[in-house]
Formats: C-alpha cells, sequence, structure tokens
C-alpha cells in the first residue's frame, strides 16, 4: 500500500498555510496528525498532489477559557484534551470521550481539527461536539466564518470546510459541575464504536444526547430530548434512540443491531447523567 507520488510542503504560518491551499488548489490537502489522510492514501482512495503540513502551527494548538466557553484550538492533539485539567474541570464528558479514542500513540498524534474536518460518522468527538452546540471557527480568503457544529456535518465523510479554508478553533461552552454519561460498544479496545452516545447535562437543567455511528452524519438524538423534556423516564426516552436515524449495516453488526445497542447506551449513559 504505497500512495500515489506528492509534493509535501510545512507550512510557517497559518497564513502560509492559506496562501498554499489558494496556489494549489483542490490538487492540495492539509496534514495534521494525518490518522484519517494517510491510510486513505495508501489505498488510494485519495490522491492529492500536495500535502500542506500544518502540525508545527503552535497557533492552531491554543486552550483558553473566558467568557463561560472553551477556545480549543483545532491543532490540538487528542491526548491534549484527554489530560488538560481545564477540559476535566469545564467539559469532562470532551475529556472522557477523547481518553477513548485508539490508543495511546494515535491520541499523541491525531488532532481535533483532523477528526472534525473528516468527518466519519463512527468518530466520538464530532458527536460530542454536536451535542455540546460547539461552534466551529473556519478561515479562508474572505475571514473568518463560524459553522454551528450541528450543521457542519454535511453526509458521509463529508463537511462544510471548503477547499480553500482552515479549521481554526472550536468554541464549547463549558458546563463546569453539570452531570454527563458516555457509553461506547467496540469489538475490541481500539476499534472505532459500534454505537456510542455522549450525553450532557445542559445549563438549564435539560439534557443532549448525541450518537456514534448512527447515521451519515453525527446524530443528535432529538426524539430523546423530546421524551426527557415531556416527563418520560430516562429507559422510556431511551427508547427513542434510533428514531430517525439511518444506522449502517457492515461486518460489526447490522442495522437492526445497532438501533438495539443505541437503546441500551443511552439509557446507560441517562442514568450516568442523572436524567429522570
Amino acid at each position: 500500500m504505497i500512495p500515489a507520488e506528492f509534493d509535501y510542503l510545512a507550512a510557517s504560518s497559518l497564513d502560509h498555510a492559506l496562501d498554499l491551499l489558494g496556489e494549489h488548489g483542490d490538487e492540495a490537502k492539509l496534514l495534521a496528525g494525518g490518522h484519517s489522510l494517510i491510510p486513505l492514501m495508501k489505498f488510494r482512495l485519495a490522491a492529492p498532489s500536495v500535502l500542506v503540513d500544518i502540525s508545527r502551527l503552535t497557533e492552531l494548538r491554543t486552550l483558553d477559557r473566558s467568557d463561560g466557553v472553551l477556545r480549543l484550538g483545532a491543532g490540538l492533539r487528542i491526548r491534549d484534551l484527554e489530560l488538560s485539567p481545564v477540559v476535566r474541570e469545564q467539559l469532562p464528558l470532551l475529556a472522557a470521550a477523547a481518553a477513548s479514542v485508539g490508543d495511546r500513540q494515535v491520541r499523541a498524534r491525531a488532532t481535533i481539527g483532523g477528526t472534525v474536518v473528516h468527518g466519519d460518522p463512527a468518530a466520538d468527538l464530532p458527536a460530542v461536539l454536536v451535542t455540546l452546540d460547539a461552534t466551529l471557527v473556519l478561515r479562508g480568503p474572505a475571514g473568518r466564518r463560524e459553522v454551528p457544529a450541528a450543521e457542519f456535518f454535511v453526509d458521509f465523510w463529508e463537511t462544510d470546510c471548503r477547499l480553500d479554508e482552515v479549521l481554526v478553533e472550536i468554541v464549547v461552552p463549558a458546563l463546569p459541575g453539570r452531570r454527563w454519561g458516555f457509553q461506547k460498544f467496540r469489538q475490541r479496545s481500539q476499534d472505532w464504536a459500534t454505537v456510542g452516545v455522549a450525553v450532557q447535562e445542559t445549563a438549564d437543567g435539560q439534557h443532549a444526547v448525541g450518537l456514534v455511528n448512527m447515521a451519515p452524519v453525527p446524530w443528535r438524538a432529538s426524539a430523546v430530548e423530546d421524551a426527557l423534556r415531556a416527563g418520560a423516564s430516562a429507559d422510556e426516552a431511551a427508547g427513542h434512540a434510533a428514531e430517525g436515524a439511518a444506522p449502517p449495516s457492515d461486518l460489526r453488526g447490522d442495522s437492526a443491531y445497532r438501533a438495539h445497542l443505541a437503546r441500551v447506551l443511552t439509557a446507560q449513559a441517562l442514568s450516568e447523567a442523572g436524567a429522570s
């Protein structure tokens, strides 16, 4: 498995990266951690003629807390989120989900921006960001653009990040002291989730619910949230977990099996988060 020939260019700054994207157009791809792009290139599912390396840009690896939100640089490693005292205190759901990604080597190299822009519905962090009502900040030739996470994911492996844009920051409301739950079923310890569930108690005492690998995009389980607001118990609300979703069928399980898992795991995650 050898990639097609390509040129490697290391960006010295964000502005330089944008210039390189503008110069090479749709022939260029950004390289951050490489855990999504490089396997695709080896299988010849992606064949960019130019790789623009942004992994060394410290301006994309910031983590700030102010005005009730966390501002996460898109270049932060998954391991950074897992170990950050600020993330653990302000958004423990995000820290817990980060700790469940792959193995330590993967988490030490993969970036939050990479997993978000790749748009794989089997990835944990995109579903968590949708659950947390995050806002994604992109920068391109026309300047900065903000997109709600719920609108950023368009289809399987397709997002609203344009070819000439770079995801620079993820803005997430801080929720210290609020309860949460995270459940993930996988066949082996380092596998992608067969199904995952993220639950977050919100500032108004309600519960947001997001599902992993239950649709072509990270899925917000609005039917579960509506049932809880109507007074349903956690178990009753969990029975609505698969409503409106489109779970895939593959070697890890068919759609009916995934729908069953979603209901079981949602009940467990709701219980963890104190929903009743």
